[in-house]
């Protein structure tokens, strides 16, 4: 846990950094009159019409995240099972902004995910996974882009009775999160999130395995 808090403070002042480097050397197109601050370099740009209005269709994302999650004994678990995770997953807008004229106005993206790392309580297991997430991105008009967001794959883990059975387990996962844009490409992203494991009654026990947890990282806009 230390090691990933070490990680998750590295990336934030590496991003403060690169986000001060970035309005020093950029010319730019959409800011805040009143600060001179603005986000968006003039030509092209990955956003429908400026930072927080909606991403362009077709637009892709790359995000990297580290976090846990806090094992619950329930739901029918006797354990409650602590884990360190690394997240990569990449993401594609689907299309244009929806609902343009109300609140909800944003952008459905669908992202695939790679997550892997460690039990560190009640034992030391490992644990892998892989799953296809629908996201809803809110375009706010700001550079803070609220997001919700569920998937569902597959995982392979060493973890095993009282809870789980076998190697291979499936993963659902409901995701509530902030992307904030230090410039038009990159953002500091953090999430809350529930995480269940079980096989859907393949094999016995079936327990199942659930928690909930945080992470935090970059994601870039391509």
């Amino acid at each position: 846990m230390r090691e990933i808090g070490k990680v998750c403070a590295g990336l934030f002042f590496w991003c403060g950094a690169c986000s001060s480097d970035y309005a020093a050397s950029v010319p730019y197109a959409v800011g805040d009159q009143q600060t001179g601050f603005s986000l968006a370099p003039a030509g092209h740009s990955l956003w429908e019409s400026g930072i927080g209005e909606g991403f362009r269709s077709g637009a892709q994302t790359f995000s990297v995240e580290a976090g846990s999650i806090q094992g619950l004994g329930i739901f029918g678990s006797l354990q409650a099972h602590d884990l360190a995770l690394l997240s990569v997953s990449y993401g594609h807008m689907l299309g244009h902004p929806v609902g343009v004229g109300h609140f909800y106005k944003g952008n459905w993206e669908l992202r695939g995910e790679l997550f892997g790392g460690a039990e560190f309580s009640p034992a030391s297991e490992w644990v892998i996974g892989l799953a296809p997430h629908l996201r809803y991105s809110f375009a706010t008009g700001t550079r803070f882009i609220p997001f919700i967001d569920g998937g569902a794959g597959a995982t392979a883990t060493s973890i095993r009775a009282p809870d789980l059975s076998n190697t291979f387990e499936f993963n659902l996962q409901g995701i509530i999160g902030m992307h904030v844009f230090l410039r038009e490409n990159l953002a500091l992203t953090v999430d809350a999130r529930l995480l269940h494991m079980s096989c859907a009654g393949i094999s016995n026990p079936n327990r199942g395995l659930n928690g909930v947890g945080g992470m935090f990282g970059l994601t870039f806009l391509f």
